[in-house]
């Protein structure tokens, strides 16, 4: 008598339902789309990062690359599965950067404030955001896979992408950075950046002041620090990927 007042429990759709359908689906799933969007992280930070240090200082080439490091952060965002309300939070600002930057190249601005906004924005909020979507690869997976060194290879890209920002607002605040009255443009802040990342040292660029000596000296011994540490002990671990049956 009481079959046709409820439904079966099985045709019942509730938010914890679809979630638990959503589980099911997950765990097959999650890996190697997580690969892709840390993949993609690194393309697009690697291509920031080129754009950056070939282009031209004029007023639409600074809006593109506000573009593109607005999409980075965002794209960051989705690669850590950050949450709903900060994926929002980060596309409204991304947007608002990149509408202010189109405004600053239409006015024929060329040292425009968007480019070192995106830039700020980008090395201060992704890299919290990797950090907790590796820690929780590496928890969900048991172990270290690619997506992982993806996502600390990003990170170590960024540090980079940091310094040369900090390099430039020291030249803006002091009006150098340089030794020998070389301007510190974005493109060369960000060769000298990398080159004492990665202890190339080729000598052409050198901080002229206390503070910078100390900062470039500080970003080497991060840069090593990083690499013999973090970066190699992740790769040592590497798990190899299992088949699907």
């Amino acid at each position: 008598m009481d079959h046709g007042l409820d439904p079966p429990s099985e045709s019942r759709l509730t938010p914890d339902s679809e979630s638990r359908a959503e589980s099911t689906v997950t765990p097959a799933q999650t890996p190697r789309r997580r690969r892709e969007r840390y993949g993609l992280l690194l393309a697009a930070i690697v291509a920031a990062f080129w754009l950056q240090g070939i282009a031209t200082p004029g007023p639409w080439e600074q809006a593109f690359v506000s573009g593109l490091l607005a999409t980075t952060l965002v794209l960051a965002m989705w690669a850590a599965d950050s949450r709903r309300v900060l994926m929002w939070m980060a596309v409204a600002v991304s947007n608002g950067v990149f509408i202010a930057s189109i405004v600053e190249a239409a006015a024929g601005n060329v040292d425009g404030a968007a480019p070192r906004i995106a830039n700020l924005l980008l090395v201060v909020l992704a890299p919290p955001a990797i950090v907790v979507g590796v820690v929780r690869s590496v928890r969900a997976r048991d172990g270290v896979t690619i997506e992982a060194v993806f996502g600390v290879l990003c990170l170590y890209i960024l540090v980079g992408m940091g310094f040369a920002l900090v390099y430039g607002a020291i030249a803006s605040l002091t009006g150098h950075f340089f030794a020998n009255g070389t301007v510190a443009t974005g493109a060369r802040c960000l060769y000298f950046s990398f080159a004492t990342l990665t202890t190339v040292g080729y000598g052409d660029l050198t901080a002229a002041s206390n503070l910078g000596h100390t900062l470039s000296a500080s970003e080497a011994l991060v840069g090593q620090i990083y690499l013999v540490t973090i970066v190699s002990l992740l790769v040592s671990n590497l798990r190899p990927r299992r088949r699907a049956r």
